[in-house]
């Protein structure tokens, strides 16, 4: 029996193999053979199709699309609450295949497939409500009746990335789907497994044959079919590859949303509890390896308590475990891909050669595996280090000192990003009102991303050039809809019938007018 990337525990390669099965396959022989971070072996051989056939998938889509639409949402959103129990039941795989992609602990992968199930769930109660045709004020009290309809957009193209790859497939795919649309996924090679897990469970589920396709191909031979065919699209990875896909959709009137991406701070006050502060900065700084949009990338800590702050900090970091077991039993995984270890290593490289102190890590470890870098804890890092203002996403942060409360809030939205923040203090109505000042579409008091990442109710997004449009809540299932207002004008018309002179009509409803301002709200 052969487990895939050579990870003891690992499923084995038959069951990537059934898992692949599942992907459109197209007249194009190609594959391409993705690795496993942890060691650097084969996980599986992916089939790569080409422009044609990604078009073909969506004409199959388009005709799935409306039976699904047609489905009552109460039954769509009956599939998400199996889906939810589906997920749970089995995540021992969905954590084994998580980790042999992306390289992450098994804590980490956790984290995705709670987030996902919640979707699943927060979705299934939610959208026959939110869903449903809203009873709107009309013209004219009485004599107008208006209503909003919600129809899907139709096929929705998604293009995910390779660092959450469940959690970030389930948080779109979800509400599309329950929305009414059909969808075609592109998932990033690396990670195409535990999108492709998900898409069976779906089908499981209950999921029409047809409604969710997933092809997989590099961006630059099937992006273009995926801009053109797609009614709406959502993409989730780096800010400059967003905006070009951006410009191509705008040129057709598409619709879309994009999380990009990042380079998020958190803001120490001078009373923040410096023990709980140092703990939730690892969390915050180097889950996934900081391979994580909302990651912290920057902290601004006050002066009275920088250097204590910073000892604990860097005891804490060095503490940490490195390892690659298929269990709980290490706090840091592996970084999952070699371009990701070169601008690490570059970034810090560049930051010591001019003058940064490092206070934790500072080195990769091949000692452990090809990708594993420590996770870092700079100090002294000045403007003209590409670390200072450009994201890293890996496991490095840059500490700064601040005396005043208002140069740490300008420093931190002195940059083009604005996704995430975080704020520590043991005031916390001092702690909500700095959040409202930071240009950032999430902002945690007291925790580094997980408070805002797990409330499922409240939008989440970036502002700048972290992206735009909104995922979770009602925006995030709402933007995969078209709205329709219907209004039926009863008794009385809107304009003078023949025998009423237009003079009398408009001096009529101007005291209408009047009396409608003063009704009560």
């Amino acid at each position: 029996m052969t487990t895939i990337g050579s990870v003891p525990g690992a499923p084995t390669a038959a069951r990537a193999a059934q898992l692949v099965a599942r992907a459109v396959h197209g007249q194009d022989p190609s594959t391409v053979t993705m690795t496993a971070p942890f060691t650097g072996d084969p996980i599986v051989t992916l089939p790569q199709i080409d422009d044609a056939d990604v078009r073909r998938a969506f004409t199959t889509a388009r005709e799935a699309q409306r039976s699904w639409a047609a489905t009552p949402v109460a039954e769509r959103a009956e599939v998400l609450l199996r889906l939810h129990d589906l997920i749970l039941d089995r995540q021992t795989e969905a954590l084994d295949l998580m980790q042999v992609e992306t390289g992450k602990t098994r804590l980490d992968a956790y984290d995705e497939v709670a987030v996902t199930a919640m979707t699943a769930a927060y979705y299934g109660r939610k959208a026959p409500r939110l869903l449903s045709p809203k009873r709107k004020a009309g013209a004219l009290p009485v004599f107008t009746k208006t209503i909003e309809v919600r129809h899907p957009k139709g096929v929705v193209a998604m293009i995910s990335p390779w660092n959450y790859p469940l959690a970030l497939t389930g948080l779109d795919a979800i509400p599309a789907l329950v929305a009414g649309n059909a969808l075609v996924q592109k998932p990033d090679n690396q990670t195409a497994l535990s999108a492709l897990w998900l898409h069976e469970l779906a089908s499981e589920a209950g999921l029409p044959d047809g409604v969710w396709q997933i092809v997989l191909g590099r961006g630059s031979h099937v992006g273009n079919a995926l801009i053109e065919e797609g009614d709406y699209l959502g993409f989730t990875g780096s800010t400059e590859t967003g905006k070009g896909l951006a410009a191509k959709a705008a040129a057709l009137l598409t619709g879309y949303s994009m999380e990009l991406g990042g380079k998020n701070p958190m803001i120490v006050l001078a009373d923040a509890d410096i023990d709980k502060t140092a703990t939730g900065a690892v969390t915050a700084c180097f889950s996934s390896a900081g391979q994580l949009c909302v990651s912290v990338e920057r902290i601004y800590v006050h002066e009275s308590i920088r250097e204590p702050f910073t000892r604990a900090f860097a005891a804490r970091t060095s503490a940490l475990r490195l390892g690659s077991t298929l269990d709980y039993g290490v706090d840091v995984g592996s970084l999952t891909s070699t371009d990701q270890l070169a601008t690490i290593t570059e970034h810090v490289r560049d930051a010591v050669t001019k003058g940064a102190r490092v206070h934790a890590g500072g080195k990769p470890r091949p000692d452990l595996g090809p990708l594993f870098y420590e996770p870092t804890i700079l100090g002294d890092v000045r403007e003209g280090m590409t670390l200072f203002a450009e994201e890293t996403f890996g496991p490095v942060v840059a500490i700064y000192g601040y005396t005043d409360l208002d140069d740490a809030i300008a420093a931190a939205n002195n940059t083009r990003y604005g996704l995430n923040a975080s704020v520590w203090t043991r005031n916390t109505l001092i702690g909500e009102e700095v959040a409202t000042r930071i240009h950032a579409g999430t902002v945690n008091i007291n925790d580094g991303y997980g408070a805002t990442f797990g409330s499922l109710d409240a939008p989440m997004g970036g502002m700048g050039d972290s992206g735009t449009g909104r995922r979770n809540g009602t925006e995030g299932l709402l933007k995969y809809t078209e709205a329709q207002t219907i209004a039926t004008q009863r008794l009385l018309p809107l304009r003078p019938t023949r025998p009423l002179p237009p003079r009398t009509w408009t001096a009529a409803l101007t005291l209408g007018l009047r009396a409608l301002k003063r009704l009560p709200r």
